[in-house]
């Protein structure tokens, strides 16, 4: 498997309190990698730590053969994109404002804004929904709108490797389902894209690689058609139910079981 990005030996956590520890993981080059587990598993704790939010107490990362530790901020910032859990944004800013945010990486002492800018700000935002709120203050917006608006700035980084925690966050059905094709038709297009989700459904139908996690460590990886099953939801979250095929997609569906009545 190649892999541009990977880890070995990790240890994960806040100040004296420990999330994960021993941990490897590797992410195979242009997959669609979705990280699933029961709520504080380590999921978004792994993410971090895969941006350099986070640093490990032990172990290492590494991004194409040098430490994750030693790339200059700038060039990691052409990199790695990362859309976080909880992002607020600086008071009065118009989502264009916001949006165009994610050249800065691009921007340099002998390179200012360009025409090229303009057009992959435009085409993040209409790729995202959002171009017609471009003129509106994100503070203004719903709780939906602005995790699309954060999207749409991820995608203005045009960085080889996205990684998004949670994205479909307060999104509705449709939403979500609109922002996990536009991952999928990225991913298609030759980035690699890597996500935290809640809904095993969603990330077995749009994973090309997944990571099942539980108490810190990984339980399972691999194809979603190799990994959702009966007995792995039942180990990792303590669900009884039947694993089928997708009538859409032929991926794995997990449908629980049903609730015993008195």
């Amino acid at each position: 498997m190649n892999t541009r990005l990977h880890g070995t030996g990790l240890t994960l956590g806040y100040d004296r309190r420990v999330i994960a520890e021993d941990l490897d993981v590797a992410v195979p080059d242009g997959s669609f990698t979705v990280i699933v587990g029961p709520n504080a598993c380590g999921k978004s704790t792994l993410l971090r730590a895969l941006a350099r939010v986070l640093r490990p107490k032990a172990g290492e990362l590494v991004l194409d053969g040098a430490a994750l530790a030693t790339w200059p901020a700038r060039r990691l910032a052409r990199t790695l994109g990362l859309l976080a859990q909880s992002s607020i944004a600086p008071d009065g800013i118009t989502v264009a404002d916001l949006v165009a945010r994610g050249r800065y990486p691009h921007q340099g002492l002998l390179r200012q804004w360009s025409a090229e800018d303009e057009r992959v700000v435009a085409g993040s935002m209409a790729a995202t929904g959002v171009a017609d709120l471009a003129g509106r203050e994100v503070d203004e917006l719903s709780g939906g709108q602005r995790q699309r608006v954060w999207i749409a700035m991820a995608l203005a980084q045009q960085t080889p490797i996205l990684l998004l925690d949670e994205p479909t966050t307060y999104l509705d059905i449709a939403h979500q389902i609109e922002v996990l094709d536009l991952c999928a038709a990225l991913h298609e297009q030759g980035r690699t894209v890597v996500a935290v989700l809640h809904d095993l459904n969603h990330a077995a139908r749009y994973a090309t690689h997944l990571i099942a996690m539980r108490g810190g460590r990984i339980v399972a990886e691999g194809a979603p058609g190799e990994v959702v099953t009966a007995a792995l939801v039942r180990e990792v979250f303590g669900l009884a139910c039947r694993v089928i095929d997708d009538p859409e997609t032929g991926t794995p569906l997990v449908v629980p079981a049903a609730r015993r009545r008195a």
